[in-house]
């Protein structure tokens, strides 16, 4: 294998690669339980060939490349021990609004006091500004591949056709196998249904949950409902080199049911792997609140206020349950817990949540489609009670986390998420993201900079037709949070702001042409069209 990747990749009058790369396809990861797959090892080596290539091209090849290969040679040397590694459960929600939580002034005001995220987020850091996708395959796309999904071709929610990550994506989950950690996940994927496509297909070792999204929990119950038509919903579990297995149908009642069963197997597995003293990582994509929005029966009239009060209640009750066993288990101080959404709130009349301060709901370019909670905790690393309003975006959470766990981030394709790991542990006070695209689909419809908005395409509802703008509309967040007033109508000084917004956006489409996209519905293997 060594030889006939070395011929593959070797140029014109390089020299043949460092013995040292050889030694690399040696070796197992010290304490992984299997060998690394071909697939991760033939990345791994795209990426080594890459940094040898930076060494070769003379005296006034720039640092900064430099200081990320040497990074990269650091992360393959000898890991820290499982007890100095720390353990990551990544909790996520689906479709729950900004103004839902009591901390970020929902709370009693929306029906159900929400105790449990309120003490979460008085213990490490709350981001006022952390940024999603406005759709659901997006977003967990952005949060697994560290890639604006424009990128990806996982820029929509799609039906009846082939969709999901690409095998080429090098997922979140294979970074943390690739160190060492043992991956599960439980609940919602909506990143493919097909084989090869599954969580275990892409680099988690257990899975528990539904392929697709929780609006599937509706068809059975609609009085001419034909499953030999159409998707039979289900919910599914599989272990890594298997085929996903049926645990039962996914119809309304399993619905109610389903976050219950999630937090259950989500607590096993870090029990598993906790007393086994293998570091882990624990993806716990929750169904809740994505329409139909319908508590566990536990829960059901609990509050007096409605199933979308009742499901709060649910929702902080259920964060709970995964904290208390990570208090019992005794890895507090060394478990990094994130507590975020996917996207903005439901519209559907009968489901709809609210953005409190922002305006919007998911499937717009509004902040009350971009803008959820989120918080992070990390005993002893990250400060408690802090709050910032630094501009942090899903694609940010893999290398940032890569940072934490000594995971390696590949070198060898637009990775668009910024290693925060410095802001997030207090070392500097802002982040380093100043903007990002908004896509919506496959088109820009708009880009957020500073506090600043630009849109390009408008839409204020997902039943909405999007507008095409003539001239872009600009808003200033501060003093226009609701995006009601664009200056480019009322203040022309403010244009000053149009240069370096374009400027960005003009970079970012350079990007596409320089690494063209991933077209949605492409099967595997996917091979780059400049490699």
């Amino acid at each position: 294998m060594h030889t006939n990747v070395h011929t593959l990749k070797m140029g014109e009058g390089l020299r043949p690669l460092p013995s040292f790369l050889d030694a690399v396809s040696e070796r197992n990861h010290e304490y992984d339980h299997s060998p690394m797959p071909m697939r991760r090892m033939s990345q791994l080596y795209s990426n080594l060939f890459r940094l040898y290539r930076l060494f070769e091209v003379g005296p006034a090849m720039r640092i900064g490349p430099i200081l990320r290969a040497v990074a990269l040679i650091l992360a393959l040397g000898p890991s820290a021990s499982a007890q100095d590694r720390p353990n990551v459960v990544l909790m996520m929600v689906d479709n729950y609004g900004y103004g839902e939580l009591g901390v970020y002034g929902g709370g009693v005001l929306r029906g159900a006091e929400t105790p449990r995220l309120d003490q979460l987020a008085r213990e490490g850091l709350r981001l006022t500004n952390f940024n999603v996708e406005p759709q659901c395959t997006p977003s967990r796309s952005a949060l697994m591949t560290g890639r604006h999904p424009i990128r990806s071709g996982t820029t929509r929610v799609v039906w009846g056709v082939l969709y999901g990550l690409v095998q080429w994506e090098v997922t979140m989950a294979e970074m943390m196998r690739d160190a060492g950690y043992a991956t599960g996940m439980f609940g919602k994927w909506h990143l493919g249904d097909t084989p090869g496509r599954f969580p275990t297909d892409q680099g988690f070792d257990v899975w528990y949950g539904i392929p697709n999204t929780t609006d599937e929990a509706l068809y059975s119950s609609h009085p001419q409902f034909d499953p030999s038509v159409s998707v039979s919903p289900e919910i599914m579990e599989s272990r890594r080199g298997e085929i996903p297995t049926v645990v039962e149908e996914y119809d309304l009642e399993a619905r109610r049911r389903i976050d219950g069963e999630i937090t259950e197997r989500t607590i096993d597995f870090m029990r598993e792997n906790a007393e086994a003293g293998r570091p882990f990582f624990a993806y716990v994509p929750f169904t809740h609140a994505h329409l139909p929005t319908l508590p566990h029966p536990d829960f059901d009239g609990t509050t007096g206020h409605g199933a979308y009060a009742d499901v709060s209640a649910e929702i902080d009750y259920r964060a709970g349950q995964v904290l208390d066993a990570i208090d019992d288990l005794g890895i507090r101080d060394n478990t990094i817990v994130i507590w975020t959404a996917d996207n903005g709130p439901e519209e559907v009349a009968e489901y709809h949540g609210t953005a409190g301060f922002w305006r919007g709901h998911y499937f717009t370019a509004l902040e009350g489609s971009l803008r959820v909670p989120f918080m992070v905790r990390w005993p002893g690393r990250i400060e408690a009670g802090r709050v910032s309003n630094e501009i942090v975006h899903m694609v940010d959470l893999f290398p940032t986390l890569a940072g934490a766990v000594g995971g390696v981030v590949p070198i060898d394709r637009t990775i668009d998420g910024i290693n925060q790991l410095n802001f997030f542990i207090g070392e500097q006070d802002e982040s380093d993201r100043d903007g990002f695209p908004v896509y919506n689909g496959d088109e820009m419809f708009a880009y957020k900079w500073g506090n600043w908005k630009i849109h390009l395409i408008e839409l204020n509802s997902m039943f909405d037709a999007p507008q095409r703008l003539n001239f872009p509309k600009l808003h200033n967040l501060i003093s226009d949070p609701k995006e009601l007033y664009p200056i480019t109508e009322t203040d022309v000084s403010a244009a000053w702001v149009l240069p370096p917004i374009f400027t960005a956006i003009v970079d970012f489409q350079r990007s596409l042409t320089a690494e063209p996209p991933i077209p949605l519905g492409t099967p595997d293997p996917y091979v780059p069209p400049n490699e």
